[in-house]
């Protein structure tokens, strides 16, 4: 019955979000309606649309059979049939080809190509164009011309398509695949102008209401879901941090204290990003790899971790799984780190740098089924203080400067309906903040003077889609790598932008070898100087004055001085496979802490 009863409140919530944002299809009509009436009664005759007849004659005067074919190809994939038989297949890919159903994906992509068609008929009754005046290669009513309903189909598929591509998948051929789909609706446009079809005003037209219904469904399916979820509590969620026991099953041996049988596991949940279909999803697997003895301990403002700390000291705990982001992972890192305990991740944030950093997938409960089927291995976490910052471990990156006010200033509601993509509109309103002037000093050595806009320490270096930030840093290298970001000027942004734009599709740099100075403690500039990089096993930065701060994504207080020191493998990681696919090789005294050891049960003990 609760069970049901948590499944029903889901629903419920689903179906109230939707009809929250109904009146913005609503208000999506009425603009395009009102824009067709501003077309059709109030510019027409009028520059610039007098212009716009040319076009259309210009391609009618210089047709060709090959141009005839192409267009007439591009007019298939948007027609109606087309657009129906792509839609279902892409469909029923979402639901029958991954490992759970993807019924979020599904219904955004479902629903945009029905909404945007349903506006389009809506718009089309209201809104008479007579079809450009040249001779036309394909049937259609004559007065239907604005706004080109394959234009906006397409953009409903094909852009539907690249979002979810961006969205919900990794790695670099990411960017080509959804580029690809998002030149298929310009290219229809072009296609049915070139067929005398439409006006260049109805392809704008088009190309406005896919795009308008693609933010509408992607408000409905992707980026509202969290929230909605996180207002209604799962039966086992725990608002205020405190631990919740699962109870035994029906016919399960109990120990004396209550508790089933089973190896025993505490999960941290962060009630807004793991909502309650995943948790159920996590509880399903952990149960079926014999963590039948489940706590569940939700995090708060005040305890990131919930109650992890005194589930660990109470002893024996086999693992501790962490639902949520970067910020939830730090503050169960922080406390299993050289206890031995492994931690497993469920990577359910915003950014999930260590779990991409890891090569877990992308999809929550895949990363955790692969990771119970796979071992233990070690991995370093950096330590960090400062004046104002009590010592915290991290297992990402910490710094200071542009990157910290970005984070800083990242609107929480965007965060929860847009995800990381809320940062870039974070980073705009700090490109113009001035320089910070600082000092570095580097495994005790002398201190080394740089003016830079961002510094950035890390264990690991790849940020979302595959951009490598600190290209030579490993999770188990035994050290942590900096970086300090300082374009000047357009040139100097274009510089760097251009850099890392290509580490996302370039090898690794190669490791850093015994007596080679980039390795150990020398600088490597690139870009013009724009980023210069060092390599240590301790960092202690000070600047002239306070700065902002973030350690894992996660905003401190502003301070002058930052330490960073690296603990090496002090975390114990439940993993599909070992972190990075050969072992590096180090500065004299720095080997590898890589630990691999096949998990069974009660061996992790403090």
């Amino acid at each position: 019955m609760t069970g049901n009863k948590g499944s029903m409140t889901t629903e419920n919530g689903g179906a109230a979000r939707r009809l929250r944002y109904a009146w913005l299809v609503a208000a999506q009509a009425t603009l395009m309606i009102l824009l067709g009436f501003f077309v059709t009664r109030v510019a027409d005759g009028h520059w610039p649309l007098t212009l716009e007849d040319r076009l259309p004659r210009a391609f009618a005067e210089h047709r060709s059979p090959l141009g005839n074919g192409l267009s007439a190809g591009l007019s298939l994939m948007a027609s109606t049939e087309g657009i129906v038989g792509v839609t279902l297949v892409c469909v029923a890919a979402l639901l029958v080809l991954p490992r759970a159903p993807r019924w979020t994906e599904a219904g955004f992509l479902g629903a945009s190509v029905a909404v945007q068609s349903a506006v389009f008929l809506l718009v089309t009754i209201f809104v008479e164009r007579p079809r450009p005046d040249v001779p036309q290669l394909d049937g259609a009513p004559p007065t239907s011309s604005f706004p080109s309903g394959h234009v906006g189909a397409s953009v409903a598929l094909y852009g539907g398509l690249a979002t979810l591509v961006l969205s919900r998948t990794r790695g670099p051929w990411r960017y080509l695949t959804a580029g690809v789909l998002l030149l298929v609706p310009p290219a229809v446009g072009l296609s049915r102008v070139y067929r005398g079809m439409h006006h260049p005003s109805d392809v704008a037209g088009g190309l406005l209401n896919g795009g308008a219904t693609l933010l509408v469904m992607g408000l409905v399916f992707l980026y509202g879901r969290d929230r909605d979820s996180a207002s209604e509590r799962a039966p086992y969620g725990v608002p205020r941090g405190g631990a919740e026991e699962v109870p035994a099953q029906p016919g399960r041996l109990a120990r004396p204290d209550g508790r089933p049988t089973g190896r025993r596991v505490v999960v941290v949940r962060h009630p807004h990003n793991c909502p309650d279909e995943l948790a159920a999803q996590v509880r399903t697997r952990l149960g079926r790899h014999g963590f039948t003895d489940q706590r569940w301990t939700s995090t708060t403002v005040e305890r990131p971790g919930g109650g992890l700390a005194e589930e660990c000291a109470a002893g024996d705990v086999d693992l501790v799984v962490a639902c949520g982001g970067d910020g939830t992972v730090r503050a169960c890192a922080d406390v299993v780190a050289g206890t031995g305990i492994p931690l497993a991740l469920v990577p359910c944030g915003t950014g999930n740098l260590l779990a991409r950093n890891l090569d877990l997938p992308a999809d929550p409960a895949t990363a955790l089924e692969e990771a119970l089927d796979g071992g233990d291995f070690g991995i370093d976490v950096g330590r960090v203080e400062g004046d104002g910052l009590p010592p915290t471990r991290f297992a990402v990156m910490t710094g200071a400067g542009f990157d910290a006010a970005m984070v800083r200033d990242a609107s929480p509601a965007l965060k929860a309906r847009l995800g990381w993509v809320a940062y870039t509109l974070s980073a705009a309103r700090h490109l113009r903040d001035p320089r910070m002037r600082l000092n570095i000093r580097l495994d005790g050595g002398r201190r080394i003077r740089r003016r830079a806009r961002m510094v950035v320490i890390g264990n690991v270096g790849t940020l979302q889609g595959g951009l490598e930030l600190l290209p030579r840093a490993r999770p188990d290298s035994g050290r942590l790598e900096i970086v300090l970001f300082d374009p000047r000027g357009a040139a100097g942004w274009l510089a760097a932008a251009t850099h890392l734009a290509a580490r996302v599709v370039r090898r690794p740099a190669p490791a850093p070898t015994p007596g080679d100075p980039d390795g150990a403690n020398g600088a490597d500039v690139v870009a013009g100087g724009s980023l210069e990089y060092f390599s240590a096993t301790r960092i202690e930065v000070r600047f002239a004055r306070a700065q902002a701060r973030e350690v894992d994504g996660d905003s401190m207080s502003e301070g002058a001085l930052l330490t960073a020191g690296i603990e090496p493998g002090a975390l114990r990681m439940r993993l599909p496979r070992a972190p990075g696919a050969t072992a590096l090789p180090h500065a004299p005294g720095h080997g590898s802490q890589t630990q691999h050891t096949q998990h069974t049960p009660h061996t992790a003990h403090h």
